[in-house]
Formats: C-alpha cells, sequence, structure tokens
C-alpha cells in the first residue's frame, strides 16, 4: 500500500517499542475478546456478511483532520484518503497488516469536508499497559494536518459507524463582500447579502424524522438503504459576518447536509421561499432540488460530533485508561543563579 501527504516525511521516526504491549491469554476472564467486524475497503451495510472473528482488542480513535488536500476519509487505491493515512501509521505502530487492524470510520468525509470529531475502531491482538506510547507514537507519524486526540479501550460490542446513534455537523458561511483569508479554507464565502431569519424559518421544516430522497446524491452507493432519517436540531447562528449552519442528526446521507444547506442558502438570498422546503420533500426525487440549486462546496463543512449510548463506551474492566495525550514540563533548573 503506498500513501502520500505527508506520511512518507515521518519514516525516520521510530516504530512503537514492542516493550510496550501485553499479550494477555484468551482465556483470561474479560481481556480477549472476540470481535466481529466489517472490512474497512468498501460499503458496509448491517446485511453485509461480516468476516470471520479474530482474536483481540477494540479501540477508539477520536479524530480531528484538516480534509483540504485529502480525497475524503473512505481507503481507496489513489490516495490521499484520511483512512489511508491513518492506516499507514497504524500498521507502523502496532506492525501489524492492514487487513488486521479492521479500522472503521464512523463518517465516510467526502473530499475537502474537515472534521473536529470523526470517530474510528481498529482491533489489535494483544492488549496495552498504556495508550499513552500509541497515542504520542501514531502523532509523530501522522502529518500534521491529520490528529488523534484521544484512544480508549472499548467493549466489543461496540462499532464506530453501527453503533452511532446520531451526528453533529456544522458548516460555515462567511457572509460579506471580501473574504477573511484566515477562513478561507473553512468557510463559504457568500458576497450576497443572507437573510437568516427565513433560512431559519426554512430550516425548522428539515427537523424531524422524513424521508430525505430529495437531499441525497444517487451518484454512490452509501450501503444506507433507508431514506428516512430524524433531524433533531437545525440551528443558524450569526457571528458577525460568519453565519454557522449547525445540525444534528440520526444520520445523514451522501451530500445530504450540503444539499439542505444549498438550498437554504437559494432561501436566504430571498431567491425562492422557504416553503419550497417541504414541498421539495415530498417530491422525494433529487431531480427536484436540482431544479433550484447543487450541492454547497465541501470546504465549509465540518463533522464536530458523533454521539452513542453510553454503554459502548464504557471501559472494558481489563484495560489501560483513556489517553488524552500528555503533556511535557521542563524541570527546574538546579543550578543558582548569580
Amino acid at each position: 500500500m503506498t500513501c502520500y501527504g505527508g506520511v512518507a516525511a515521518a519514516a525516520a521516526l521510530p516504530s512503537l517499542p514492542p516493550t510496550t504491549l501485553t499479550t494477555l491469554p484468551s482465556s483470561s476472564s474479560n481481556t480477549s475478546v472476540r470481535v466481529r467486524d466489517v472490512g474497512s475497503g468498501g460499503a458496509e451495510h448491517p446485511n453485509t456478511v461480516l468476516k470471520p472473528t479474530v482474536d483481540g482488542f477494540k479501540w477508539r480513535l477520536l479524530i480531528s483532520y484538516d480534509g483540504t488536500h485529502y480525497k475524503g476519509w473512505q481507503f481507496q487505491q489513489t490516495p490521499p484518503t484520511i483512512q489511508c493515512i491513518l492506516e499507514k501509521a497504524l500498521t507502523r505502530a502496532t506492525k501489524l497488516e492492514r487487513k488486521d487492524l479492521h479500522l472503521v470510520g464512523a463518517s465516510r468525509t467526502d473530499g475537502g469536508v474537515h472534521a473536529w470529531g470523526q470517530v474510528a475502531h481498529f482491533v489489535t491482538p494483544f492488549n496495552y499497559d498504556s495508550l499513552d506510547s500509541i497515542h504520542a507514537a501514531l502523532n509523530g507519524l501522522l502529518p500534521p494536518d491529520i490528529r488523534v486526540r484521544e484512544i480508549s479501550a472499548v467493549v466489543p460490542e461496540f462499532h464506530a459507524r453501527f453503533s452511532a446513534k446520531g451526528k453533529t455537523y456544522h458548516y460555515k458561511i462567511f457572509n460579506d463582500t471580501v473574504m477573511d483569508p484566515f477562513q478561507r479554507l473553512y468557510a463559504y464565502h457568500v458576497t450576497h447579502k443572507l437573510n437568516a431569519a427565513v433560512m431559519r424559518e426554512a430550516a425548522n421544516h428539515f427537523i424531524g424524522t422524513r424521508d430525505f430522497s430529495a437531499f441525497v446524491n444517487s451518484s454512490r452507493n452509501d450501503g444506507v438503504p433507508n431514506p428516512v432519517k430524524t433531524i433533531f436540531r437545525f440551528d443558524i447562528i450569526k457571528m458577525g459576518a460568519l453565519l454557522q449552519l449547525e445540525v444534528e442528526g440520526s444520520g445523514f446521507m451522501y451530500r445530504q447536509v450540503r444539499n439542505m444547506v444549498a438550498l437554504l442558502l437559494q432561501i436566504g438570498k430571498e431567491a425562492i421561499s422557504p416553503d419550497i422546503v417541504p414541498k421539495i420533500l415530498a417530491t422525494r426525487d433529487r431531480k427536484e432540488l436540482a431544479k433550484y440549486t447543487l450541492a454547497a462546496p465541501p470546504h465549509g463543512l465540518c463533522l464536530v460530533a458523533v454521539k452513542y449510548n453510553e454503554e459502548h463506551l464504557q471501559l472494558p474492566l481489563v484495560c489501560p485508561t483513556t489517553s488524552l495525550g500528555r503533556h511535557h514540563s521542563i524541570s527546574k533548573c538546579k543550578v543558582p543563579f548569580y
């Protein structure tokens, strides 16, 4: 496997010393588990035939990344993708093959989309005494635009994608005549004055359990045949020239958020009325939405959080503590000053 985007630059960094690993027998109570998992390549679906079970320990990663230079999360043969870069670092840190890691992400973000709260899991056949060392090793191997914020052990039932109960996305719009250069990679520049009040009115039509067939692009099989999703909230917050659209839901289909944002932009420009939203939803036809707008650009979108049930996040009985990264300190100078 060949990966680009910064990992090669870290090739001189040492692998994680094997002395930090502890292999526990599979017969130990609550230590070694039988993990059933979906492979990291290709579409995932609850009805997919799962690979054979493997003895191992399951680990949760909390990841943030700047998606500007990547072709999205999902592994593909033409990198760079976030999953490809992360797997490269994991294979070096754990000394395992890609196929043995079973790395799966909660959300397969598109190219150019950012993440603050992406979640993934992987499997190892051994336990760790401490997660601080592998945490430091991974961030040492990863390029600076990808960071593992947290590593923790999880119960075998946890699945980064299928255990998710909700996701939160933010979409940023810079609404002014001149673009802030510091926002250019993370906010969509709109020079037309937007009416935030009518956008909020229109966003309320998305809230609830609805069929979002009209807002999903059909060019990719996402392995999620059910277009009925629940939107818990859709807030539009104005912070000076910055307009932040925050949407939380049970799940989202391919480009659904960007399509909803695109329609709200047309409504904010007062080109169409807010009541167009329920009319388009009722058609369940993506071609109907295409009459009014195309998807909003990816760089304004960020995956902020993935929500799980508390029982899926409980630590197993025998496991290291969660790693939030290590702080370094400078010892006091013992040489007297004259």
